[in-house]
């Protein structure tokens, strides 16, 4: 899955001088702030759960519902809606109310979304609870590596920062491993009983568990100093800077060094975005697009759909939760090779290598859909093919995860000029919204037009990405913030 950044609360450091030295890493209290990092990624590994454990659901409600592929797309990418929301909301409640209330407001969300999921009247309400997740999920994809951000000694940052990440694809993990326990839990199939209850609805409502977890948490960690001292509340921030920051470090001067920082913010508008033949400057055109490649590429399809997908070419229910269990882990392998080779190979090379094993991977699970003969619960595929497919689909998630996954957000976070940083993110993180959503809604009935043909479109997006990348983006590798101009 992708991670959406801070678009609003990130902070700007100011250029370093001669005289500013990054204070050792080993000097800090570093079991502290791991365990606040860890405690802010909640939202992260809350992200990834409820953003994937729909897709072992997704037979379940249509069975339960009696309901088709379309009405199944609108409550699936419902969700998606209500992120964009609350992305565009959570940057401003930040700065008003402060970092932790809003991780509070997200948890509760997320509580009350897990609840209502469980025991929905119909389809439509169901949808509604979806958006009111995806509400919590737009919240914490901002201000989870916001916070971090700003709560992070520089010199641990980068390693800080991808705890977001590694929580969102272990999110993806458990949820998928969940699902296939209620599932083989209720005798095989979503539409069986567990306590009288369906296991789709638990694997549904299981979500408020890590919610309610995550809203506690948020209690045991500080609040972040730059809030506090654009508050004017600089003693707080102040005694958790002591906490936070090496020994030795002149906290006097580290705070004005801070509240310089964020008197100095250009508040930036649609207008300093504008430039070019076409409208925007270029390299928000740049942004938008690694955006839109990203989501292109159907990484999504296998996270929302995969229990309709491979049920789809005659794998059973109990079969499609456990391939599901498997990509999620190769998701997670692939993640930890990013964040272990992002700053060492660069972020293009990553890029680069990913389109292209993407590409491939999907060219071949294209021509072994194409083998497929029925549809629906009568659809089936021969051994060799299904076995092609599901050898295909793991190089594939493979591929993006240590690519695309996570080079896209190091870009975004750091290919744009400091005065248009906050705003141009914002814009591609939106459009990163609208493109995930575009493909959610139309998978459904794409792959009962022709899932061959739907993949060939995947895998055509995953080979005009390598130009793209070749031609149009820049490597940030090394590079500073104020640099990028």
């Amino acid at each position: 899955m992708p991670l959406p950044p801070a678009a609003r609360s990130t902070p700007r450091e100011p250029p370093l001088s001669s005289t500013t030295k990054t204070p050792p890493a080993g000097e800090a209290n570093l079991g502290h702030i791991i365990f606040i990092a860890a405690a802010a990624a909640m939202g992260g590994f809350l992200f990834g759960y409820d953003s994937s454990v729909i897709s072992g659901a997704v037979t379940g409600i249509q069975h339960h519902f009696k309901v088709g592929n379309g009405e199944t797309a609108l409550v699936v990418s419902s969700a998606l809606l209500g992120s964009a929301v609350g992305a565009a909301c959570a940057g401003t409640m930040a700065d008003r109310i402060g970092r932790i209330k809003v991780m509070q407001i997200a948890g509760i969300l997320f509580a009350i979304s897990g609840a209502g999921s469980m025991f929905p009247p119909n389809m439509w309400v169901l949808g509604t609870w979806r958006v009111i997740g995806g509400l919590a999920i737009g919240m914490a994809s901002v201000i989870a590596p916001a916070y971090i951000a700003e709560v992070a000694p520089a010199a641990v940052r980068g390693r800080l920062a991808s705890f977001q990440q590694a929580a969102i694809v272990l999110g993806i993990f458990i949820s998928q491993l969940v699902n296939y326990a209620l599932n083989e839990g209720a005798g095989g199939s979503p539409n069986d009983h567990i306590a009288g209850i369906q296991a789709w609805q638990w694997m549904l409502g299981v979500e408020t568990i890590p919610a309610l977890i995550y809203f506690l948490m948020s209690f045991a960690i500080p609040e972040s100093p730059r809030f506090l001292i654009s508050a004017g509340k600089p003693d707080r921030a102040r005694a958790i800077l002591a906490d936070l920051e090496d020994p030795g470090t002149d906290l006097d001067a580290r705070i004005d060094e801070i509240r310089t920082v964020i008197h100095s913010e250009h508040k930036s508008t649609l207008r300093d975005l504008l430039g070019g033949r076409f409208g925007l400057m270029p390299i928000v055109w740049i942004g938008i697009g690694a955006s839109v490649f990203q989501q292109f590429v159907g990484i999504n399809v296998i996270f929302y759909y995969s229990s309709l997908l491979w049920q789809s070419v005659g794998i059973n229910a109990s079969n499609s939760l456990l391939i599901s269990v498997s990509t999620s882990l190769v998701n997670i392998v692939g993640t930890v090779i990013a964040v272990v080779l992002v700053d060492r190979v660069g972020r293009r090379p990553l890029a680069l290598a990913g389109s292209a094993g993407m590409a491939v991977a999907l060219g071949v699970a294209a021509w072994a859909f194409s083998y497929r003969h029925g549809t629906g619960t009568t659809a089936t595929l021969p051994n060799l093919q299904a076995t092609v497919a599901l050898v295909a689909a793991h190089v594939f998630v493979l591929c993006f995860a240590f690519s695309w996954g996570v080079v896209v957000w190091v870009l975004l976070g750091e290919m744009f000029p400091n005065r248009i940083r906050a705003l141009a993110l914002s814009v591609a993180a939106s459009a990163q919204w609208i493109a995930n959503w575009a493909i959610t809604v139309s998978f459904p009935t794409m792959s009962d037009w022709n899932l061959s043909a739907t993949y060939v479109i995947y895998a055509c997006f995953a080979l005009l990405s390598i130009p793209f990348v070749y031609f149009f983006v820049r490597e940030t590798k090394g590079r500073t913030l104020e640099s990028m101009g």
